[in-house]
């Protein structure tokens, strides 16, 4: 998990961050030319339950499980919110973390996605 979505005063410091603490990078992804960021996300769905993948667009990704165009886990309860970020600097990193919070408990996933705090885009582009 990048280090700016740990928060401190998380309780107990849970399972989920000290899992992650030994491979929490020291900054979170920069942009590249050469590599684009991959994103971990968990959207809930209309019957409370948490659904988790990755994406390189967890916006876009998100839209498709609203449409029904998603993951056969929708069909049966519609994505409501997409509840949770964290990005990685590589497909396989994200896939890793993503293998690793599947495994974690519904009551850890509902503290993580608690402690999430999006960071928001500015409002105009950077320039260099």
């Amino acid at each position: 998990m990048p280090a700016n979505r740990l928060r401190s005063d998380c309780p107990d410091l849970c399972y989920h961050h000290r899992l992650f603490s030994s491979s929490i990078p020291t900054s979170p992804v920069t942009d590249s030319p050469t590599s684009k960021p991959w994103f971990v996300y968990l959207v809930r769905a209309a019957n409370g339950s948490l659904y988790c993948g990755i994406s390189d667009d967890p916006q876009r990704r998100f839209a498709s499980h609203q449409s029904g165009k998603g993951a056969r886990f929708f069909s049966t309860s519609p994505a409501v919110a997409l509840v949770y970020v964290e990005a990685w600097p590589s497909k396989a990193e994200a896939l890793r973390h993503e293998r690793l919070i599947k495994r974690l408990k519904k009551s850890v996933k509902e503290t993580l996605v608690a402690s999430y705090q999006p960071i928001d885009p500015p409002d105009e582009p950077i320039t260099a």
